[in-house]
């Protein structure tokens, strides 16, 4: 399955959980925080996630933990530069 993320609606560990949630259909048991998104993402299929507007997102954002969890997970992340 492949999936598109906005890197804006990530800033913040808040936002960035909630976007995650509605927009990959996580469980409602889902935990938001990272460990979570990594079991939730390690059960998903083969997953792919663009993830837009990365170039405007800030060296604190979020985002880039996300990210780094996402490939631990063995996701195929697209456009991060």
């Amino acid at each position: 399955m492949r999936y598109v993320l906005d890197a804006a609606r990530m800033e913040t560990r808040e936002d960035a959980h909630a976007c995650l949630k509605a927009e990959l259909n996580l469980p409602e048991y889902y935990g938001n925080n990272l460990d979570a998104l990594y079991d939730c993402l390690t059960e998903m299929p083969e997953t792919e996630i663009e993830i837009q507007h990365l170039k405007e997102a800030g060296k604190d954002s979020y985002v880039w933990r996300v990210i780094n969890v996402m490939q631990d997970a063995g996701v195929k992340v697209y456009d991060l530069i």
